[in-house]
């Protein structure tokens, strides 16, 4: 029995990069649409469900991806909703890698420092891989600021955190080195998910925080978000804090995306989101 992936695009044209990535995990048959919206979906989704029964149905999958990550949000709502009782295929969501990118970080920032209870800051966090991010360390215990530029962004970014996760996140301005400064006052961690080619962090600034311990970067464009950190970095003491730059995260989340991937035909039940794949990502790290 071929394993079957129904790879869901709301682009016009299927990612590439999550194609190979599949083959790479093992995969068969990837069968590839791109444009795909809420509307015309579930016929497709149908296309997997009834053409196998019982133990079979394992060896089908779907995975959802594209670079609307609302828009594939809204894909994943309907294809959970098409199944019904064991007539299901297992799914996993990953546009724009944010899931397993913005859980490798985590994943790897966690495992150097207890952040249970201390203060962490997402810097430029109003992107998906900041929020959920975000969200994942909140989801570890940690107190969590998600800054922007705007004060406006950043509520309305934690405002969604709250609506799909639960979690309260602090909004924070964070805009020149004063108020950069002040948002990373108290933190043990920091991991900055900008726009590629803006520095977020000032050598000088994260240098001399007494009590930052650990700092992430998922920008590969120079100049990087963390001033003098390497994409390279895997856990770099520098000055006794510890840095992970993209290549570093990167490397997890490519291990996680396959993992992923091949687990999704162990059964027909399983939905690999946020929390899933942070588990996934913890268990690699």
């Amino acid at each position: 029995m071929k394993k079957i992936l129904l790879q869901l695009d709301c682009d016009p044209f299927p990612s590439v990069f999550d194609v190979v990535t599949a083959y790479d995990a093992g995969v068969d048959v990837v069968l590839q649409y791109g444009n795909v919206t809420k509307d015309n979906v579930r016929d497709l989704v149908y296309g997997v469900m009834f053409t196998r029964g019982g133990e079979k149905l394992k060896s089908s999958a779907i995975f959802i991806g594209g670079s609307n990550v609302s828009k594939a949000e809204e894909i994943l709502e309907v294809v959970k909703n098409t199944f019904f009782g064991n007539v299901r295929n297992s799914v996993m969501f990953d546009p724009s890698g944010c899931n397993t990118t913005s859980a490798s970080a985590v994943a790897k920032m966690s495992k150097h420092v207890d952040v249970k209870g201390e203060k962490v800051v997402v810097l430029a966090g109003t992107g998906p891989v900041g929020q959920r991010a975000a969200a994942l360390f909140a989801l570890e215990g940690a107190q969590v600021v998600l800054t922007s530029r705007s004060m406006d962004r950043a509520k309305k970014a934690v405002d969604e955190i709250k609506r799909r996760f639960g979690f309260d996140i602090t909004p924070a301005a964070a805009f020149d080195e004063d108020s950069t400064r002040r948002v990373l006052e108290g933190a043990v961690a920091a991991l900055c998910t900008g726009a590629p080619g803006v520095t977020l962090i000032p050598e000088k600034i994260w240098k001399t925080n007494p009590t930052l311990k650990v700092l992430g970067d998922v920008n590969a464009v120079p100049p990087l978000g963390i001033e003098c950190m390497k994409s390279s970095f895997d856990g770099e003491n520098i000055e006794g804090k510890i840095l992970f730059g993209s290549s570093g995260i990167g490397g997890l989340k490519m291990k996680v995306h396959r993992a992923c991937v091949e687990r999704l035909f162990e059964r027909n039940d399983q939905v690999f989101d946020a929390e899933a794949i942070f588990d996934v990502a913890k268990e690699l790290s």
